[in-house]
């Protein structure tokens, strides 16, 4: 595996990648990388008081082997109400014996403060100058991690990245080991397939094509000092394969996935491949070993219990159900014969929604 990217070699990654080097000047020359005060950044005090609250400092939990949770989020309702579950979880993990669970950040890609900055410890960033995404909201994210990791006061050794639509179903330990990330293969990140495409951003002399590791960014353990490198060049990489048709055709909705592959390889830093990191409904049956349920695909079942996918079922659970308006307390369990990950996945939801406060007010907004 290359060693590292040095401060000497890192430009030569981007002269390499001049569509996005211009673009990433661009933002730079007009976002500064300087701490913000509470002027230019309204909910400042208040989420760094909240996050010093509930954070878990280094020292409370398991020395250099803690890591801090984040999770990056627009201010739509679609995501808000995903973060507050995921959070509520995110806590109670924590509380049964999360010996490396150390703080949490929402890093808010809005530009503003919302009205959840006094429940869930956030950070707001700045989104991307208005056209940059190209509709591919997606973008915002790595431009979000480099803000945070500039910016932020960050007390943890390493970094979960996570994502709004994952519940922690039981305390996750640091599963990164000697210089490595832990990482969750997933089976459509194919960079052997995609090779000919992938050599404008990974070129030859980095080494081969099996030093992209088939994963994004989440869920990733990550040393801090590693992500601070490996973030910049995820976003420069993310800008220019959505400039590239080639790329951008070949990737669609998980081109930035791909990016955070990539930008990983270049800098050598090598991921654990954990299967039993998460679990994704309806298409894994049983929670297992998981530590994470990530419900990012839709549950679709007739009422004796047989999957309709496709097909919208009798009885359905589908987070795209809910992009205007927060799903109600209660949900109706699933019939007979459905998985016990789905099962388990709406009784999460439902003890979540019973136990967050307004939820039922702020889902009547």
């Amino acid at each position: 595996m290359a060693a590292p990217c040095s401060r000497g070699t890192l430009p030569l990654v981007l002269i390499t990648l001049s569509a996005a080097y211009l673009t990433y000047s661009a933002l730079l020359s007009s976002h500064s990388f300087l701490p913000l005060t509470s002027a230019s950044f309204p909910g400042a005090t208040a989420c760094r008081r909240l996050a010093a609250g509930t954070g878990g400092g280094v020292g409370e939990r398991g020395g250099r082997r803690a890591f801090h949770t984040a999770v990056t989020a627009s201010d739509s309702v679609y995501n808000t109400w995903q973060c507050r579950v995921m959070y509520y979880w995110f806590k109670k993990a924590r509380e049964a014996d999360g010996a490396d669970m150390g703080g949490f950040t929402r890093i808010l890609h809005s530009g503003k403060p919302d009205e959840f900055v006094d429940e869930i410890p956030t950070f707001v960033a700045d989104p991307l100058p208005a056209g940059t995404d190209q509709g591919y909201i997606v973008l915002n994210r790595p431009w979000a991690f480099v803000q945070w990791l500039q910016k932020a006061d960050i007390q943890e050794e390493y970094i979960l990245m996570a994502e709004p639509d994952h519940i922690i179903v039981k305390p996750i330990p640091n599963l990164s080991r000697d210089g490595r990330s832990a990482a969750f293969p997933f089976f459509y990140i194919e960079p052997k397939k995609y090779e000919n495409v992938l050599r404008k951003f990974f070129p030859e002399y980095e080494g081969p094509i099996t030093q992209i590791d088939p994963i994004g960014n989440s869920p990733v353990i990550v040393r801090k000092e590693s992500l601070a490198k490996i973030a910049p060049t995820w976003m420069n990489i993310s800008l220019a394969m959505k400039k590239d048709p080639e790329a951008d055709k070949a990737f669609g909705w998980v081109l930035e996935m791909y990016a955070y592959a990539v930008s990983s390889g270049l800098h050598g830093v090598g991921n654990i491949l954990h299967k039993e990191f998460m679990i994704q409904p309806p298409w894994d049956l049983e929670v297992g070993d998981a530590f994470i349920i990530h419900y990012t695909y839709g549950c679709d079942y007739d009422l004796k219990g047989k999957l309709t996918y496709g097909k919208i079922g009798e009885w359905r659970f589908d987070k795209r159900s809910y992009g205007n308006k927060p799903p109600p307390r209660n949900l109706p369990m699933p019939p007979n014969g459905v998985p016990q990950s789905v099962v388990t996945l709406v009784k999460m939801v439902n003890e979540a929604t019973a136990n967050i406060p307004n939820w039922e007010s702020y889902a009547a907004e």
